[in-house]
């Protein structure tokens, strides 16, 4: 403790301990140095400082002759939750008919022992538990400034009533909850954990700082120490511990304004090695039966994929759709199936999105989705299969709905899904089928309703198609919008266990897909050069005819 000056950090401190609170020891000493008249007699210079020798103060002390007794210092070593009468309490519970409590008796019949015993031990230094009437007004009182005119708001009031009625026996325990989600709570549960709230324990170290001979008055009150516990074992000391610094000081009001100091010390046993080794060995044990507890809720078998098979799973997202005549826009998709694949009797493999306004972006008008969509499936090669899988498609209709519920297609599309694991990104372009005419048009304005395909397998080849070549000449169409889809995908296989479909040919299946990924990447950028060499070539065309057609100067 450094003699020559006083401690003037005040803050709170937070401590976080394994080791219950019961075990907490604090010793206090108080003493009493001189009267705050001295300090006049200091220069101007000694003032100014704010360490001031606690030596000079006792020399001067004894050279004035001032009188000093045994209530002048005081040092007391306080547990947890200890109740320390203070001189006031005694004179009150002494008499049995101010006592109006359950708590009020038991204090009558604890001083009725005290007195029979010899009378408490402590003279100035007392305590105030959690239970006391004192904690009870101080929590509901708190201020958020140190303005004496501050009136505690609403919140506040209402903060401390909730603090003061959390039940206290989670502070000793480490019960885990069974059920994390209340699915139908009560009305007392929803009033009572309406607001997070942690359980609180509180204890003050008082002090009765009266004159000689004029102890227990309520006004000469001071609080030394404000300890508070939560259920996670955070123990916040306000002050801070005395360790490393110098006292704290107390400076009395009135005519004789006397100087006290105090210092606090945590004093607290430390734990044998054999004991902290059983307490590891405890929370193992607890930490352990809680681990088994979650993996029997989750389940510890991890579900593999049935010999033989490749199993895809798919989360996609319709993301945005942009490029397109009307407002108003929704997607209908679903998912195809070729030979070999199967799905779960209850997977769905189609959906639609919400009808969502388009919002200017740039030049474009972008509808966003953000639709998810979930689905899995298995390829299950039979014997004779040694060819490359045909991999699910997706194909998908853009359409749009007017004030009067009419509909419009916007397009058609279908995208093949990504034959590489990973997240994804694909813009699907889209078309739509259109008549030669105004006429078509105009209906399609006024009255809604536009061609529409009968089979949306059209959009490829339909399923029903058996021929080697498919003719579309005379079938026009007109290009639209595109759809934004975002894809994760995950592939779960394990080597074939029969014999007809070895080790090496599972590798050599997922080779070929990877190479069919590659090859898929070169023809999109091979068309990605086709259609910006196209454009090049009508733009040529077009600047040459305005060439032409201009008149010359």
């Amino acid at each position: 403790m450094a003699g020559s000056g006083w401690s003037t950090d005040t803050g709170e401190a937070v401590y976080r301990s394994r080791d219950p609170v019961r075990n907490l020891r604090l010793r206090v000493h108080l003493q009493r140095i001189t009267t705050s008249s001295l300090l006049l007699c200091q220069s101007s210079s000694q003032m100014t400082n704010d360490s001031v020798d606690l030596t000079t103060f006792k020399l001067q002390t004894s050279a004035g002759g001032l009188r000093r007794d045994e209530d002048d210092e005081e040092e007391v070593v306080v547990s947890w939750q200890e109740k320390l009468f203070s001189q006031f309490e005694v004179d009150l519970y002494q008499n049995e008919s101010a006592c109006q409590t359950p708590l009020d008796h038991q204090y009558h019949q604890e001083i009725l022992n005290l007195e029979a015993s010899g009378g408490r031990k402590n003279h100035r230094i007392f305590t105030y538990t959690d239970s006391d009437r004192y904690t009870n007004l101080e929590e509901h009182c708190q201020k958020m400034t140190t303005s004496d005119t501050e009136v505690p708001s609403f919140l506040v009031e209402r903060m401390a009533n909730v603090r003061r009625r959390q039940d206290r026996r989670g502070l000793e325990s480490n019960v885990h909850k069974s059920r994390i989600i209340t699915w139908e709570p009560s009305e007392e549960f929803i009033r009572s954990n309406h607001v997070i709230n942690t359980p609180l324990q509180t204890m003050y170290i008082m002090a009765d700082l009266g004159p000689y001979g004029k102890l227990g008055q309520r006004n000469y009150e001071q609080v030394l120490c404000t300890l508070k516990v939560d259920s996670n074992g955070v123990l916040t000391v306000k002050p801070d511990f005395t360790d490393n610094k110098g006292p704290y000081r107390i400076v009395m009001e009135g005519e004789k304004q006397e100087l006290w100091k105090y210092t606090l010390n945590n004093v607290s046993s430390p734990a044998q090695r054999e004991e902290e080794e059983r307490e590891q060995r405890v929370f193992k044990d607890l930490y352990g039966r809680h681990k088994e507890y979650l993996s029997s809720l989750v389940g510890s078998d991890f579900e593999m994929a049935i010999p033989g098979s490749l199993r895809l799973f798919v989360n996609g997202e319709v993301v945005s759709a942009q490029g397109y005549e009307y407002d108003n826009l929704y997607v209908h998709f679903f998912v195809e199936l070729p030979n070999c694949w199967s799905v779960s009797p209850f997977q769905q493999l189609s959906g639609v999105t919400q009808t969502c306004v388009t919002k200017s972006v740039g030049m474009d008008e972008v509808a966003y989705f953000s639709y998810p969509f979930t689905f899995e499936a298995s390829f299950f090669p039979d014997d004779t299969f040694l060819d490359f899988p045909q991999w699910p498609v997706l194909y998908l209709e853009v359409i749009s709905l007017d004030f009067w519920q009419r509909y419009r297609v916007e397009g058609y599309g279908s995208i093949v899904l990504p034959l590489a694991p990973g997240s994804h990104t694909i813009k699907a372009s889209t078309w739509r089928p259109m008549e030669s005419g105004t006429l078509a048009e105009l209906r399609r304005f006024f009255i809604g309703g536009s061609l529409e395909l009968e089979d949306m397998l059209y959009v490829r080849i339909p399923g029903n198609f058996k021929g080697s070549r498919l003719s579309r000449f005379g079938f026009r169409t007109e290009t639209t919008g595109s759809v934004t889809f975002r894809f994760h995908c995950l592939h779960q296989s394990r080597a074939f266990l029969k014999s007809s479909f070895t080790r090496e040919k599972m590798h050599s299946l997922l080779e070929r897909m990877e190479g069919a990924h590659q090859q898929s990447s070169v023809f999109n950028v091979l068309e990605a050069f086709q259609r910006a060499r196209r454009q090049m070539q009508e733009a040529r065309e077009n600047l040459s005819q305005d060439l032409v057609s201009s008149p010359m100067l």
